[in-house]
This record gives structure tokens, sequence and C-alpha cells, in this order.
């Protein structure tokens, strides 16, 4: 059975160029023009992921993200959006979002995207199910929850995926590209700041005050967990 996608955008053109394209790639799409339609399609035709404009008229994107999430529903979320600052990039995380696009984007990269967060939708193997833990930080892969000591850290997805790869690899240097084809499923090249914002709102989130850091940073290389 083909995965169904629901993609919001309110012009027009694009909306319908993107719906054919992810058509022809073999995907059920619905479609709103706007954030208000978008949460209904998402209550009534319960789609596998969400392809949503930022900017739209009545309800914009990133409240839809916020109302879904608000709602402890866990369906996939890809923010597209024509604002590159990286403040504009982290709000889309923020509202609980998986990943962002900025316009214009390649077809392809569309397509790469969609394709990891499905991927990464899928439940996990009993094999990966095992609770992870390093100093006081405890991941459940199959709660999908994580905690530093008492408290809870509240993730998105590929804040988790990418959380949890760097976690199972502990000790271990990963370089971009490994980190890229693991949990985007395509590697963006060296300007790319993709990793580098997630990396950082993952710092911001697990690492409070004195608490331990366990996110590294290898110049020129990539990242690492481990203790200091």
């Amino acid at each position: 059975m083909s995965a169904r996608l629901l993609l919001a955008d309110d012009d027009r053109a694009i909306r319908e160029a993107l719906v054919r394209a992810l058509a022809l790639e073999g995907y059920d799409v619905v479609q709103a023009a706007d954030g208000a339609q978008a949460l209904s399609l998402i209550e009534s035709s319960q789609p596998d992921l969400a392809v949503l404009d930022v900017m739209m008229p009545n309800v914009d994107g990133l409240t839809v993200c916020r109302v879904v999430r608000a709602e402890r529903n866990r369906l996939p979320i890809l923010m597209l959006t024509a604002r590159t600052e990286t403040a504009d990039r982290v709000a889309g995380l923020d509202a609980g979002a998986d990943d962002y696009l900025s316009k214009p984007f390649d077809l392809d990269e569309l397509l790469a995207r969609v394709r990891a967060l499905l991927r990464r939708a899928q439940p996990a193997d009993d094999n990966a199910a095992a609770p992870l833990q390093i100093a006081d930080m405890r991941l459940d892969p199959t709660a999908r929850r994580v905690w530093r000591a008492e408290r809870e850290v509240e993730l998105s997805k590929t804040e988790f995926d990418l959380l949890e790869l760097l976690v199972r690899n502990q000790g271990i240097v990963l370089d971009h590209s490994t980190i890229y084809d693991r949990i985007w499923g395509y590697d963006f090249g060296p300007d790319s700041k993709n990793l580098a914002v997630y990396i950082s709102y993952l710092r911001r989130k697990l690492e409070h005050g004195d608490e331990t850091k366990l996110i590294h940073t290898v110049r020129g290389v990539g990242y690492t967990v481990r203790l200091p």
C-alpha cells in the first residue's frame, strides 16, 4: 500500500506541481491550501507524513505543527520555508517539525527527505529496542523518550533519531556524510548547515546548566557522544 502524504501550500502552482511529482513517485497525495484545511485533513485522512509550507493564510504551518504535537500526534512533518535564517529554522524545530527544506529546493532533495522520514517512521525491530544510557541520560527507543536524570526531554522525530544514532555509536566519531546518509538518506554536501542546526538544538535541550556535556564536535570530521 502506498504511503499517504498531505501537502499544504497556499501557492496553487507550487502545490499542484508537487502533487504531480509525488503522485508519479507512487504516493497517495491529499492537498490543502491553508493551515486550517491541513488540520482538518490530518484528522480525516490520517496521512503518513505531512509537508507544510510555513507561510499560509488563516493558520500558518508552524501553528499546524504545534497543534498536531499538542495532541501527541507523532505524524512526521517536513516544513517548507522561504526563510533561510537559522532562527527561522529553529522556530520550525521548536514547533515540533521533524525536518525543514528551504525554498527554492531541488525536487530530488524533497523526495529524499520524504523517503527518509517515512523510513524512520517504521517501527523499530526487536533487536533495536533495548534502552540506551550514557551518564545520566537514558534513551528508550521503543517509547522514543529521553531523560536527563529525572528530567524528560521532548525531542522531534529527527532530533531523536540523530541522538539515537550518536548514542548507539558512543565514543565513535561519525562524519557528516555518514550522519546525513543514516538520518536523511541524502548527503547535502559540505556547505549545508542542516546537521549543525540539529546538533545545536539537541545541545540546547540536553545540556542545561551544569549537566555533563555529552555531544562533542570533532572539528573538520563530525560528531560523537562520549563522556568528557
